[in-house]
């Protein structure tokens, strides 16, 4: 009998095994945000002047609306409603704002209209032609801004709007998105006045990019400042819509000075603009007049040795007083002034890093998104700005996303963890509480063959510091066995690896390589994101030598893991990552059997302007610096296989860094392995992902022996 009962078992087991699903390489590449995505509510938003929210269908054919109090959910608008309309077909219910409690703005096709959701009803606000980039509506005034090549142009208005000449950009990003800048344009509080930056590029070298795909190839020239060489020249115009005119404003110091964070004061009278000197290590807050362009005032000052990075711009929090971001004691903190540039108080006095801010209400409260005390975490948080009393909202370790209604009486949180894929709750602000559980949502890796994660921290190199890893293994993990480790690494600036939220920041490759039998292993070493100034500024002048230091103490540690074997390491990174890959596989040679190494710097003097100089200063001022990190003064020290990987037409780490290298490792007489990726840019996507990192992993596993 017990035998009977022991086979049955043992079928059932089989049955339950048989069921599960192993993971595809071209799956976990392809579907990881698609198929593997946690449950979650599609398009939130909070209706204004209501507690109720709008969100969209699991198909995304209809606008529902919910509600703070229980799971009832009702219709607001279809896409079959949309049609009649717009008198076209409509794929989705695109809601860009909600104007009030009852319209809302949306594009449709190349127009856009203000939707009336009660008489289902809409008024056409404008339309734009085919192949604008750079678009941003006005939800007050209506108007859309948006470029076509390097103009400028406002949906109500035939011309371009921008000032200029040839070879200049506006309405764009500028300083190639350094500084928090991601886009080019601001329409003012009242929707009249739209700011703008443009940037001077006839002094900027051109740089050549080969394009293919025509009969007999064709040159594709963009505009590259290298460091140390002539960079962009940048201007800030104020277009007003009544009169058709600009002002424009330059640097007050040097015409290549940075010209950051455009931000509106309360009654679109004034405008205040961040100028950083082109060594960014001073920083001036400037008050500008609207009708004339004219510096009213430099409210205030900020200089560090190494560098000054303002990220945010001015936040008004009434009529006399804004709230300023600035690392300045070390951590990114708030600090209230007058409009005159007076400090009144330093609201925050934080040892962790704030983030962001993400709005205030009638009774000085200001919300902001910040660390907390566990730098792989997200959490909002409020301060008043009279009490200056600080608490923290957000409820329950891990990766918070806020929104409020528009009277912050009530807050929707969706927030995951290691643990927990995605969880939506609706806070009572007043109160403290959950008032309604919206979504939790189920393991989206359930019938998946799928290993683990381990999370812990080492040692830095200075012995002191403790630094964050993440460390993957396969589903039949046996300690008793000796495994390969790939080391993926980024290690740069502004970037984590390993935060607490669902996956733990993790690719979905990476279990795929796990389950080939390998442990995958990241650490987060100095001079990465969220840990504060000091943490982050070791690198200075120094790329590569601090970072790779730290990642040694990882190695250190792998190989003090029984069931490593430390005789068959690999790593692999792209961009910084590339270059840490390439600098630990020549400076530390002979740790790693096999290297991929995918868009690297691999010369920083052939990298741009506004990163490069910011952390190596100019080569002309850091000579011994820039030697120390050129790859290709280390190319005969190469032990193992090294694979260089590069899109043909990247525009941000230029193909240069790998030929130069390459050209290096021939003249040497040293062997290496290089692909590129024809006409792909800084990073391969689409389908040909699945191409690269099969190219990655097959390398991997085929050299690491």
């Amino acid at each position: 009998m017990k035998k009977i009962l022991f086979l049955f078992l043992i079928g059932v087991l089989s049955i339950q095994l048989s069921a599960q699903k192993t993971l595809t390489l071209e799956d976990a590449v392809m579907n990881q945000y698609r198929n593997y995505y946690p449950t979650n509510t599609i398009f939130f938003q909070w209706i204004p002047g209501t507690q109720d929210y709008s969100f969209l269908s699991e198909d995304y054919q209809t606008l529902l609306r919910g509600n703070i109090k229980n799971d009832k959910t009702s219709t607001i608008i279809t896409t079959a409603d949309m049609a009649n309309i717009c008198g076209e077909k409509v794929s989705y219910v695109n809601v860009q704002s909600w104007k009030n409690a009852t319209s809302f703005y949306t594009t449709v096709g190349q127009r856009f209209f203000l939707i009336n959701c009660v008489d289902k009803t809409g008024k056409e606000l404008g339309s734009f032609p085919n192949m604008v980039e750079n678009s941003d509506f006005s939800p007050v005034s209506g108007a859309l801004a948006y470029t076509m090549e390097n103009q400028l142009y406002v949906s109500s208005i035939s011309f371009p709007i921008n000032v200029g000449e040839a070879n200049w950009v506006s309405g764009q990003a500028i300083a190639r998105s350094e500084f928090g800048i991601t886009k080019g344009t601001f329409w003012s509080n009242n929707g009249k006045l739209l700011g703008y930056y443009q940037k001077d590029e006839s002094l900027v070298a051109d740089y050549p990019l080969l394009n293919i795909n025509t009969p007999t190839g064709s040159l594709k020239s963009i505009k590259y400042p290298m460091a140390g060489e002539r960079s962009e020249k940048p201007h800030v115009s104020i277009f007003n819509m009544e009169t058709q005119e600009s002002v424009t404003i330059n640097p007050t110091g040097r015409t290549d000075d940075y010209l950051t964070n455009f931000g509106w004061g309360p009654k679109d009278e004034f405008f205040y603009i961040a100028e950083v000197n082109r060594a960014q290590n001073h920083m001036k807050l400037n008050k500008y007049d609207v009708k004339s362009g004219k510096l009213v005032k430099t409210l205030f000052e900020e200089k560090n040795e190494k560098w000054v990075e303002p990220e945010h711009p001015v936040y008004f929090v009434n009529d006399k007083q804004f709230v300023w971001m600035s690392e300045r004691d070390g951590f990114m903190n708030l600090y209230l002034y007058d409009d005159n540039g007076a400090l009144i108080k330093k609201l925050t006095s934080n040892k962790w890093v704030a983030q962001e801010i993400i709005g205030h209400d009638a009774t000085g409260n200001v919300y902001f998104q910040g660390t907390g005390e566990n730098s792989m975490e997200t959490h909002c948080f409020v301060v008043n700005i009279n009490s200056g009393e600080q608490k923290q909202l957000t409820q329950g370790a891990g990766t918070h996303s806020v929104s409020f209604s528009s009277d912050y009486a009530y807050m929707f949180d969706a927030m995951s963890s290691f643990s927990v894929p995605n969880k939506e709750v609706i806070y009572n602000i007043a109160k403290n509480k959950v008032t309604r559980e919206v979504l939790i949502a189920s393991n989206p890796y359930n019938g998946l063959t799928m290993g683990t994660a381990d999370y812990g921290t080492i040692k830095a190199a200075d012995g002191t510091t403790d630094l964050n890893y993440r460390l993957i293994k396969p589903s039949n993990f046996d300690a008793n066995k000796k495994y390969p480790v790939l080391v993926y690494v980024y290690g740069g600036p502004h970037a984590q690896m390993i935060t607490n939220s669902w996956g733990g920041g993790a690719s979905l490759w990476m279990y795929w390589m796990a389950e080939q039998g390998y442990l995958v292993y990241t650490v987060d070493n100095r001079g990465s994101d969220n840990r504060g100034f000091a943490f982050e500024s070791g690198i200075h002048r120094q790329l590569g030598t601090l970072e790779m230091a730290d990642q040694m103490e990882g190695v250190k540690f792998l190989k003090s893991l029984p069931y490593v074997d430390g005789n068959r390491l690999a790593v692999h990174g792209w961009s910084f990552g590339g270059f840490m890959t390439t600098s630990l596989m020549l400076r530390e040679a002979g740790v790693f059997n096999v290297g991929v190494a995918g868009g690297p710097v691999t010369d920083w003097s052939y990298y741009e302007v506004m990163y490069g100089e910011r952390y190596m200063d100019q080569p002309s001022e850091n000579v011994e610096g820039y030697k120390t990190n050129r790859l290709a003064n280390y190319v005969e020290n190469l032990k193992g296989d090294l694979l260089l990987i590069h899109g043909t037409m990247d525009d941000v780490v230029v193909m240069q860094h790998n030929l130069t290298l390459v050209r290096a490792f021939v003249e040497a007489g040293v062997q290496m392995d290089f692909f590129p990726y024809p006409m792909h840019e800084h990073n391969v996507r689409g389908k040909d992902r699945v191409h690269l990192m099969t190219k990655v992993l097959n390398y991997v596993i085929d050299n690491n022996q």
